[in-house]
């Protein structure tokens, strides 16, 4: 019998902020700029659902003294542009969350900053506040599980019982590694043929996932954390 839900995770790029379109736009015109010209696909299949320190230390591989002093602060204040005029919400993400009774949180490969950034422009950071995780806090990122099995112990749930909302093959794959049940979003940029695999159910609307949530793969219930 499947265990009864904790804890929803959520990650945050793709998922209940739709950024990545506008970062993977941002990442190939200032990569190409510092000397790394990549295509979307290979942005994406790259460094989608990897942490910021995952991404930083390949440019660093990559081009090395090449780099100017300033190209962090550069890829930074792009984001930050692209984000201040077009970030929106994921497509019925809120719809979601009003209909889901189990707890929630998000773990996120962004740092804290970037997710008070974005979760504030688009108004979901009171939704999440003092339950957001980064990748920041643990030793690994995605696909390693450590990110989601922090915030499942933060918030005193059983791994087992915990469903993550992911939209990136690394995200799903750190899902899995963390005994966790994985909910693949297909709305995003990431083929849906990527986020396949065990114990994965995928859905490609976000007014879906309460049902999915509540049905055999996820069996949901309410729940107070003390």
């Amino acid at each position: 019998m499947t265990e009864p839900l904790q804890l929803v995770i959520f990650d945050c790029d793709g998922v209940l902020v739709d950024s990545e379109r506008l970062a993977v736009r941002v990442e190939v015109a200032v990569l190409a700029e510092l000397g790394w010209p990549l295509g979307e696909a290979e942005v994406i299949e790259r460094f989608v659902g990897r942490s910021e320190a995952f991404m930083a230390e390949a440019i660093l591989a990559r081009l090395g003294d090449r780099l100017p002093d300033d190209w962090r602060d550069r890829l930074d204040r792009r984001y930050r542009a692209a984000f201040d005029a077009e970030l929106a919400r994921v497509d019925g993400i809120d719809e979601a969350l009003d209909r889901i009774a189990t707890p929630t949180c998000v773990a996120s490969g962004g740092s804290h900053e970037m997710l008070r950034h974005t979760l504030g422009l688009t108004g979901l950071y009171q939704r999440f506040e003092g339950r957001i995780f980064s990748a920041s806090e643990v030793a690994e990122g995605k696909p390693a599980p450590d990110l989601f099995l922090h915030a499942a112990a933060r918030l005193g749930a059983e791994p087992a019982a915990c469903a993550v909302v992911e939209d990136s093959s690394y995200g799903v794959q750190a899902a899995r590694a963390a005994g966790m049940r994985a909910f693949g979003y297909t709305g995003g940029l990431v083929p849906p043929s990527r986020l396949e695999g065990p114990g994965t159910v995928l859905f490609d609307d976000m007014r879906q996932l309460p049902e999915l949530l509540a049905g055999p793969a996820g069996t949901n219930r309410r729940r107070r954390f003390a």
